[in-house]
């Protein structure tokens, strides 16, 4: 009895625990390959191109905006993330044996180890972007798509890496290409000429152009496997496939049925069957020597992205923005298994007030809540008939509201300017709030959960009663307040509640207003030096708030007297959304752009903390959770990412941050190229060999490339490298040993460096600062060498001071050692009023006009 007792023990813990890690490793994936700081991964990430079987039928790999997915093909588990944080990964392609796969991010391709998951090689051929890649059937040359013509087409091999084969003879870049099965074949479509045209892989010579009946580019092609058909699309408006007969090069016939573009064809291995995606959702199944209509297959709820036939021709693959792979058995039609988490890009993140959920916001027209402790989606709220462009709780997290905006669906335009209330435990939409006319940009909830503020595209914010769902009254630009329905005013961005509840700030074009709650009255009215001050956040105490004046400015105004208690400057793109955390110690901020996506500050200083390495471009929304430990960021490549804030802030110094101000940047690498050729016992002698040289800068380097800081020169930069010391330090590192990965991605960065210093147009920008008291400088670029000369006006055109700068080679001349500075005299040296100037640039043939403010 005892043994049989101990047995059954045994049995139920084997159960608990295989239970117990299965659910555990359920969840591993997001977890895998994340940033430094980075804790969890929420969401799989956007499908962003084809997707495609190892030849052995084993694996799927999915292109995503995070990297590449390799799924098991049979039960559609996740095995592997395979990425380096550069970029979407906007099409992958196996190698005939399956033990390669080749990926093109950006402006390079990858070449992945599928068995390790280690990167083998990656090679930039910069060309500003590769949509394709395809392996030769032998394997052993990698044909890429370049978005330029002079790189449009070319042979690479696949062992080295090295160029083989450049085509030319092409009008523009090319979006898509198919080696034919007996390899000696290349077809290529997007050359902006609506044709496909066919190569000779031997002699890199044009065989025949296929006019196609589209007037826009061929975005997809395939060859079907016996090599005598060539089936495409345009991916646009045209709603039917062309069959093309290879041997005559005429067009066989049409196939119409979609209602809407098709963007994705594939062959079955027989080549009897051919398989199209539609922008509407649907696969349609046709009879290739007939081109009769088969079937279709409705199950998907938005456009398809990505679209391919098993090798055994068993299984037919298509991956939609619904966020969903199908796996169908191509004998019965019936669905063999669903992979579900690639979300279509977020738009807006809010933690609940708990902090166990994060409620997301999508381009797909989806609420979705997120359990924060294991990364499940646990709930789906549908409703929205366009994308969700924002969120907020309600303070006692029972209902969140959302907004609506405009968005492309199958190229008809759908608008949702609704608010929607929903319960958040059932997902039921509560009400339907209608009364604004354009994209609802913000909502949010006063603290004590009476009123629900919106503003929007319209110009207008309006503030709903929660309990009765009814328009109580309603803020245009300039602090008009309306209790009925307004007309068009200035712009309205977003409104923010103290945390007391008893004053909310609203923006328009040039001015922010400070109200009083409880008499709807403003208190004081600011004044932004530059328009367009869309989003605001206040401070935890009251006594602060943060607003955006300028694409890449911020500042922080003191509420009771207006003013400006910091500055802050940094960011090398626009900014996106700004946000204190609960103890007002840490301010973030997001931008556009990859290289600084988001920044942390600290708000009474000024001073920047840290920048979070390795994210993803195209920051939408930041929150913080109401503990202040995490940092929630939600992004284009349909992810959100969750950051341990106070492991983030106080992480160890890199070896590579050589400055030492806790930030690895392009301080740290220009520090390195001050020092080159210097001796000693230096601490930018990061490889220690006791010389200064292009080792250390190239290491430096790489180790940029890992944490995804872009080439780029920010303004505060002290030391600005020229064409020619780029030109140099590449020459250097390909001296070294560039099959080591850090050598190799810092080989990349300077490549990229050299295309940054490299503008390829003439270009005046902003003075920066602006208002500026008592000097400023003045930002250009140089396409072609250029004498160069500044002169600056007065409001009655009068020349006031004349910048002579010289003979000017090619090149970025933005920073405070090369743009040119203005000391606020005239040409007299005395000191200019308070007041508008203008600033004009010329440059050869070139002119252009500035305007700047001096503030006294």
């Amino acid at each position: 009895m005892k043994k049989k007792k101990l047995q059954a023990l045994i049995l139920l813990l084997a159960l608990f625990l295989n239970f117990f890690l299965a659910s555990a490793f359920s969840q591993d994936y997001t977890r895998w390959s994340l940033p430094t700081g980075a804790k969890m991964r929420l969401g799989k990430g956007t499908i962003t191109g084809n997707i495609v079987f190892s030849p052995d039928n084993s694996l799927l790999a999915v292109p995503n905006g995070i990297g590449t997915w390799i799924y098991d093909a049979g039960t559609g588990k996740e095995l592997q993330l395979l990425t380096d944080n550069t970029g979407y990964v906007t099409n992958v392609a196996f190698s005939p044996d399956g033990k390669t796969l080749a990926c093109s991010v950006s402006d390079k391709f990858q070449l992945w180890d599928v068995a390790n998951g280690e990167l083998k090689l990656a090679k930039s051929i910069t060309a500003r972007r590769i949509y394709d890649v395809a392996f030769s059937p032998d394997g052993k040359t990698i044909a890429t798509a370049g978005s330029k013509k002079e790189k449009g087409l070319q042979l690479w091999d696949v062992t080295t890496g090295t160029l083989k084969t450049t085509f030319l003879g092409l009008k523009a870049g090319v979006d898509t290409l198919a080696f034919s099965p007996d390899g000696k074949t290349i077809a290529t479509g997007g050359d902006e000429d609506g044709t496909i045209k066919l190569w000779n892989v031997a002699t890199a010579k044009l065989k025949s152009t296929l006019k196609t009946e589209s007037d826009s580019d061929i975005e997809n092609l395939a060859f079907s496997p016996d090599g005598k058909t060539i089936a495409s699309c345009d991916g646009s408006l045209d709603t039917t496939v062309e069959l093309w007969d290879v041997a005559s090069g005429k067009l066989r016939t049409s196939l119409t049925g979609h209602i809407d573009g098709v963007a994705f064809v594939s062959f079955s291995p027989d080549s009897r069957t051919l398989a199209s995606g539609g922008r509407d959702g649907t696969l349609i199944l046709w009879d290739v020597e007939t081109g009769h209509y088969k079937t279709t297959l409705i199950e998907h709820r938005n456009r398809i992205e990505g679209l391919t036939f098993s090798p055994n021709g068993e299984t037919l693959a298509s991956g939609s923005w619904d966020g969903r792979i199908i796996l169908w058995d191509t004998e019965t039609l019936e669905i063999k298994t669903t992979i579900t988490g690639h979300v279509y890009g977020f738009q807006s993140i809010m933690f609940s007030p708990d902090g166990n959920k994060v409620a997301s916001g999508s381009i797909d027209r989806t609420i979705r809540l997120w359990d924060t402790k294991n990364g499940g989606n646990t709930s789906t709220f549908i409703g929205h008939i366009a994308g969700v462009e924002s969120l907020a709780f309600s303070p006692d997290g029972k209902t969140i509201a959302s907004g609506g905006g405009s968005f492309t669906v199958n190229h008809w335009f759908a608008d949702d300017y609704t608010v929607r209330l929903w319960d958040v435990d059932s997902g039921i939409n509560k009400a339907t709030l209608l009364g604004h006319r354009r994209t609802v940009y913000y909502v949010t909830f006063s603290p004590d959960g009476n009123y629900l503020v919106s503003s929007a595209g319209d110009k207008r914010a309006i503030f709903w009663d929660t309990a009765t769902g009814y328009p109580l009254w309603t803020i245009t630009g300039e602090g008009v307040l309306h209790t009925r329905d307004s007309q068009e005013g200035e712009f309205v961005g977003a409104i923010k509640f103290s945390a007391d509840g008893k004053t909310f700030v609203s923006a328009d074009n040039i001015k922010v207003h400070l109200w009083n709650t409880e008499s709807r009255k403003t208190i004081a009215t600011f004044f932004s030096p530059t328009p367009r001050s869309s989003n605001i956040a206040f401070s935890p105490d009251g006594k602060t708030f943060a607003t955006m004046w300028k694409e890449n400015e911020m500042y922080l105004l003191d509420v009771t007297t207006g003013q400006t208690m910091q500055f802050i400057t940094g960011h090398t793109s626009k900014f996106t959304t700004i946000a204190f955390s609960p103890d007002g110690q840490t301010l973030a901020s997001a931008g556009i752009d990859g290289s600084d996506s988001v920044r942390l500050w600290n708000p009474k200083s000024g001073e920047l903390k840290l920048s979070l390495a390795g994210m993803p471009s195209g920051i939408d929304d930041v929150a913080f959770s109401p503990d202040g430990k995490t940092l929630a960021t939600a992004s284009w490549d349909g992810t959100i990412l969750l950051w341990d804030v106070p492991s983030v802030i106080n992480q160890p110094l890199h070896e590579a941050d050589i400055t030492g101000d806790e930030v690895l940047s392009m301080h740290d690498l220009m520090l390195v190229a001050a020092n080159l050729g210097k001796t000693g016992a230096l601490a930018v002698d990061v490889n220690y060999d006791k010389v200064v040289n292009i080792a250390d800068l190239i290491k430096i380097a790489g180790e940029l490339e890992i944490a995804r800081i872009k080439p780029e020169l920010s303004y505060d930069l002290e030391i600005v490298p020229t064409t020619a010391d780029v030109e140099n330090w590449i020459k250097g590192a390909q001296q070294l040993n560039l099959t080591d990965t850090i050598n190799r991605k810092g080989y990349f960065f300077l490549v990229k460096l050299l295309h940054t210093l490299t503008p390829t147009q003439t270009a005046l920008l902003p003075n920066y600062p602006n208002p500026f008291n008592p000097e400023t400088w003045i930002p250009y670029q140089l396409a072609t060498p250029a004498d160069v000369a500044i002169r600056i006006y007065s409001t009655n055109g009068k020349v006031i001071r004349t910048l002579d700068l010289g003979h000017q080679t090619i090149g970025l001349y933005h920073h405070r050692n090369n743009a040119a500075y203005w000391d606020g005299k005239n040409d007299i040296g005395e000191t200019v009023a308070s007041g508008v100037y203008f600033y004009t640039l010329t440059a050869g043939a070139f002119t252009a006009t500035g305007k700047m403010l001096v503030r006294k």
